[in-house]
């Protein structure tokens, strides 16, 4: 009787994960053929809006350019999310362990944040070389997320179980390591998505603003050449890689939460039940 309870459940839960990835594709292709159907019909020339076979022949066409091009705004957008990751959780870390700190620099991390950083990134040109300059702002707009979800889980853990471990003697190092660090987890990873996809969007404007300078080799600097050249095929192109990336970083992230969690966290395990 279970068995046969339990079959339903099952085929309903994979016609859901079926439609979870049909229904987008589906939507992808209907727009991609309005596109398409758009610019045959009014006749539009490719230099205001070329039609998406256009894109794709010259994303072929061109990747001799465009490929090494956006292996530098992944290696910089990577490296910008290795350092955000660290810096965040070790600043939390640290203001979890001492509120005097927390209460001296979290202020100064918020005002990190919510100053744009396509007014920070000039400034940074100005100072540091372009690779540098685009690599602190990507640092500057993916360390907030990790930095403020890790405070939060940190100080979000159970407080009966807290002082079940104070009863039981254990030091800060044992707390931090067995306690808090495991059940701010959820929240480190939910950072994590955050940050992967922002640390992509610092480093595309910053290097827009070096682009603007005549610096730059990455894949939004091919963007804002072709903006001046007017080889709007390419820049589409350059966009396209550039959402294909940004997918490809936050479903990865995604996945690597699922993984971690799906064994004992609420989230994932109702999202497989």
């Amino acid at each position: 009787m279970n068995g046969h309870r339990r079959a339903p459940a099952r085929e309903s839960r994979s016609g859901g994960r079926v439609l979870q990835i049909a229904l987008p594709i589906l939507a992808l292709a209907i727009g991609v053929a309005a596109w398409d159907a758009v610019v045959r019909i009014n006749a539009i020339p490719a230099y205001i809006l070329p039609g998406p076979g256009l894109v794709g022949q010259t994303l072929v066409a061109d990747w001799s350019v465009l490929g090494p091009s956006l292996l530098v705004t992944l290696r910089t957008t990577f490296e910008g999310f290795l350092l955000a990751l660290a810096g965040g959780i070790g600043l939390a870390i640290l203001f979890n362990q001492s509120r005097l700190v927390e209460y001296s620099f979290y202020p100064y991390a918020v005002i990190l944040q919510v100053t744009p950083v396509v007014a920070i990134a000039p400034l940074l040109l100005i100072y540091l070389s372009p690779d540098s300059a685009v690599l602190v702002c990507a640092w500057i707009v993916a360390f907030f997320p990790v930095l403020a979800n890790t405070t939060l889980g940190l100080n979000s853990v159970d407080r009966n179980l807290a002082d079940l471990f104070r009863l039981y003697g254990a030091s800060r190092w044992q707390m931090l390591r067995d306690l808090k660090l495991p059940s701010a987890l959820p929240y480190i990873l939910g950072g994590m998505k955050i940050a992967g996809g922002l640390s992509l969007i610092g480093a595309v404007v910053a290097e827009i603003a070096a682009g603007s300078a005549g610096a730059g080799s990455g894949l939004a600097y091919r963007i804002a050449e072709s903006g001046y050249r007017l080889n709007i095929p390419r820049m589409f192109a350059a966009l396209l890689l550039l959402s294909a990336a940004g997918i490809a970083i936050f479903a990865a992230l995604s996945l690597l939460s699922h993984l971690v969690l799906r064994r004992w966290h609420e989230s994932a395990v109702q999202g497989e039940g």
